[in-house]
């Protein structure tokens, strides 16, 4: 058993008008889900997927934690590319931040990854 959540599956369909991702955590031998709507432009994919990370978190929690997604995005660093994510925890003073390498074979994950990145510390203190 991990004391942190672990993603189980990524979840996103997209149309014309809306965009929908649905992420899956287990933790403790149980599954946990959140759910975001928006944009199908792909430049709004990141949030949704950062959003959806943060419903699914919130499940795991019973919601005793409030989470925003302040920022999302990826960017060169020296050869590689990582996404980065800042989220505000209600209670926290401070941002937190987290980040995760993203990988040609699976870069929708590096957004999730970094988003329970930015928490997991602080999500362990909840749990």
């Amino acid at each position: 058993m991990s004391g942190r959540p672990a993603i189980v599956q990524i979840d996103e369909h997209a149309d014309d008008d809306e965009a929908h991702v649905t992420i899956s955590l287990s933790w403790q031998d149980e599954h946990f889900f959140g759910s975001a709507s928006g944009s199908p432009d792909v430049s709004s994919r990141a949030r949704l997927i950062g959003e959806a990370t943060l419903r699914a978190v919130e499940e795991v929690t019973a919601h005793r934690v409030h989470l925003t997604l302040e920022a999302i995005a990826t960017t060169e660093l020296g050869e590689t590319q990582i996404a980065m994510a800042q989220v505000a925890m209600e209670g926290v003073p401070v941002p937190l931040v987290g980040s995760a390498l993203v990988t040609a074979h699976d870069p929708t994950a590096a957004a999730v990854k970094a988003v329970l990145d930015a928490i997991n510390r602080r999500l362990a203190q909840v749990l």
